[in-house]
């Protein structure tokens, strides 16, 4: 049990669950344990699947996500809708126990039918060209405007300066994006202070929403259990 650090829902308990797997690379992720099997990202570490990843039934993990006692459930990786199909049914046991889910996704994977729904939201972050990808990896205009149309869904960007608003200006033109969300990069609580101050004035004047990584500024770069 947590809370969700991030975006619209910031703030509220939660449980939370990550999947493996990931088919891109960003240079500062900070879940690299999550894909990292070859070392490519800005820490230089490969992680072991062996070792990170565990294979569950649907019906434990319904079990144990159900008894945490939170009306939320945040599904985040890694990328899970790479693994969306075999999600479905424990959304569906979710969804039919009351639940509401947040699916975090990158925004490169057009959602399956059955989880544009009632109750399920998707919290989208498109990477800007600053998280090292290309752009034909990383921006899938399919599913950006799948995504845009779909009600409840969040954009939520993350920005280091005031350039890379620019980039994100761009992303909302071209596929009829709103309820955006910008917020500051960084894996420790003074990154995320430095690169806020340096974007949170530009925002505003955008008309854009600000939200923080609240998880980070408690925790820092602490891994959850």
């Amino acid at each position: 049990m947590t809370v969700q650090g991030e975006g619209r829902s910031l703030g509220r308990r939660c449980g939370f669950l990550r999947l493996g797997g990931c088919n891109l690379s960003c240079r500062w992720c900070d879940t690299p344990y999550t894909w990292d099997w070859q070392g490519t990202s800005d820490s230089g570490v490969r992680y072991d699947p062996r070792t990170e990843l565990h294979r569950r039934s649907v019906a434990s993990v319904a079990e144990e996500l159900l008894g945490l006692g939170v009306d939320l459930i945040v599904i985040s990786g890694g990328e899970p809708l790479s693994q969306q199909v075999r999600l479905l049914p424990l959304v569906d046991i979710l969804l039919d126990a009351g639940m509401e889910v947040e699916f975090e996704t990158n925004g490169t994977r057009v959602p399956h039918e059955r989880l544009v729904r009632p109750g399920l939201r998707f919290n989208v972050s498109p990477k800007l060209s600053h998280a090292g990808d290309p752009a034909e990896r990383r921006i899938v205009p399919q599913a950006l405007r799948r995504f845009a149309v779909t009600p409840g869904t969040t954009f939520k960007f993350v920005c280091r300066t005031t350039a890379d608003l620019d980039e994100v200006a761009a992303l909302v033109a071209d596929h009829g994006i709103d309820s955006v969300w910008i917020m500051p990069e960084g894996q420790s609580p003074d990154e995320i202070n430095r690169h806020m101050k340096e974007i949170v004035s530009s925002v505003i004047d955008r008309g854009w929403n600000v939200t923080t990584r609240l998880h980070t500024l408690v925790w820092g770069h602490e891994r959850g259990v």
